[in-house]
């Protein structure tokens, strides 16, 4: 890792908060029969909010994600015991993967933990735990995904402000229309939202850009967004300790954080 930037926060902030203010006027939906007018409703609101040609024409070419949708009604995983939860995601696995990958990279995680305070397990824990370590990053199209569930009437308020971050990251030549990721839109090794790239995304290996895609990229983006959420180093990270909070920002199922400090723990003994 050659280099860690913080990202300017008040600027961030302030864009972040534009990005949220507006009251919904496009009409929301539950099947794909209104997306194409909501679309257009839509670039409307993004345009005011600044989007540029770039996004706007993304935004046009994206299409209702009916798998998505399935997905996004179907998330029965974190209903499971933590033992069953474990068992369907691998945490042994992941842990015995995590503990070489400590070992095999130890230095940059050192380099990470000098930056931002985060001990290599949670990073480690958190990789495995999203993307098999990067071997699954996605099969979805990011736009489209995230278009279709701006859309839909079940949580629009949580994605409009990942849609037009999205925008705005196509507009800066970040985000591609025919990018790729997770089922919900989410990017790169650990699976950043759009708007969490805007806010706490780092270009760690000084290319000039922020590619959630590079391992070195990925990790920094992490633990720096933990640290951003509150991360006290050399602090515990299990149940009842300060940094048990930080990583209940980064998944709301309890079953994820216990596996995610469990697993963490054992990666780093």
């Amino acid at each position: 890792m050659t280099r860690h930037r913080f990202p300017a926060f008040a600027a961030t902030a302030a864009m972040l908060a534009a990005l949220a203010a507006p009251v919904l006027a496009a009409p929301c939906g539950n099947d794909a029969s209104g997306f194409a007018a909501w679309k257009q409703a839509f670039a409307a609101e993004a345009a005011a909010e600044g989007v540029g040609a770039p996004g706007l024409a993304a935004l046009a070419q994206t299409r209702y994600a009916t798998r998505t949708i399935n997905a996004d009604r179907n998330q029965r995983s974190f209903r499971l015991s933590y033992e069953a939860f474990c068992q369907k995601r691998g945490c042994d696995v992941i842990v015995a993967q995590g503990r070489q990958r400590k070992a095999q990279y130890a230095d940059f995680y050192a380099a990470l933990e000098r930056a931002y305070g985060v001990p290599a397990g949670v990073l480690i824990a958190i990789h495995g735990m999203e993307t098999g370590f990067g071997r699954f990053m996605g099969d979805s199209n990011v736009l489209s995904a995230v278009a279709t569930l701006a859309y839909d009437c079940r949580r629009p308020e949580f994605f409009r402000p990942h849609l037009i971050a999205a925008l705005v990251l196509v507009d800066r030549g970040a985000l591609s229309p025919g990018s790729i990721g997770a089922m919900h839109g989410e990017l790169g090794h650990t699976q950043f939202l759009p708007a969490n790239v805007l806010a706490y995304g780092q270009d760690a290996n000084g290319d000039g850009r922020i590619d959630l895609t590079n391992l070195t990229d990925a990790m920094a983006s992490t633990a720096n967004y933990l640290r951003q959420k509150g991360w006290r180093p050399g602090q515990g990270y299990q149940p009842g300790e300060p940094n048990f909070a930080v990583i209940e920002e980064w998944n709301a199922a309890i079953v994820y954080q216990q596996a995610i400090a469990r697993m963490a723990a054992q990666i780093d003994r």
